[in-house]
């Protein structure tokens, strides 16, 4: 009990033994409480959210969060309050601790800030698949190494999976240091395949549309 609960109920007894009836004191203290409780509700929940939210460590400074309302960007910091999220434009979302603390929350960087990226891909039926992946896999190395945000480390991957009416389509994982560097990665990487392609002689696929025009007179193709 704090300093001043203890000096309230020493008043109130000291009060009752005078012969002074504490009763009426003690439902206005009950009332004016309860009105102060109701006064401070969001903020008390705003208060204890932002404690279990930094006790848990779900969501911590420096991540890179996107929440249910679409609003995504990295935590600039947690007070008693509110959350502020950075946007990747620089705007700041302003998010109260406890509707924070009940959204639903995708954090990318949790377990770590690395992000798998899969690129889709499609090369003209004909190709030499095997040609294929070895001149995509050594343009994805390249990236890997060389382009900005890359994950240094990660080992590039190459899987076919559809026989598509106009092309052979394949997947190319590649890995971004962080959630936002996926763009500079993946654009590096495309704009380097298709120069080697074109050097390589390799036709990347191309949507063909069959158009058949009918004589509505004669009731015939032609």
């Amino acid at each position: 009990m704090s300093a001043a609960g203890i000096w309230v109920l020493g008043a109130l007894v000291v009060l009752e033994r005078l012969g002074i009836s504490i009763t009426p004191i003690v439902t206005a203290l009950g009332v004016g409480g309860l009105a102060v409780a109701l006064a401070l509700q969001d903020t008390l929940a705003n208060l204890f959210a932002g404690i279990r939210i930094l006790a848990a460590r779900h969501v911590r400074p420096g991540d890179y969060i996107r929440l249910e309302s679409g609003d995504e960007g990295y935590v600039q910091d947690i007070t008693w309050a509110q959350t502020t999220i950075r946007q990747p434009l620089g705007h700041l979302v302003i998010v109260p601790n406890a509707r924070l603390a009940g959204a639903i929350t995708a954090n990318y960087s949790l377990p770590g800030a690395e992000e798998l990226v899969p690129v889709k891909v499609g090369v003209a039926h004909g190709s030499d698949l095997a040609e294929v992946e070895r001149v995509t896999l050594e343009v994805a190395r390249e990236s890997q190494r060389d382009a900005p945000g890359a994950a240094r480390a990660h080992e590039p991957v190459l899987r076919f999976h559809t026989a598509a009416e106009s092309a052979m389509e394949f997947n190319v994982i590649l890995c971004a240091a962080h959630f936002d560097s996926r763009g500079p990665l993946v654009s590096d990487f495309l704009k380097r395949l298709d120069a080697r392609y074109r050097r390589e002689g390799i036709v990347l696929a191309q949507a063909v549309r069959v158009v058949r025009l009918t004589d509505q007179r004669a009731g015939t193709d032609k």
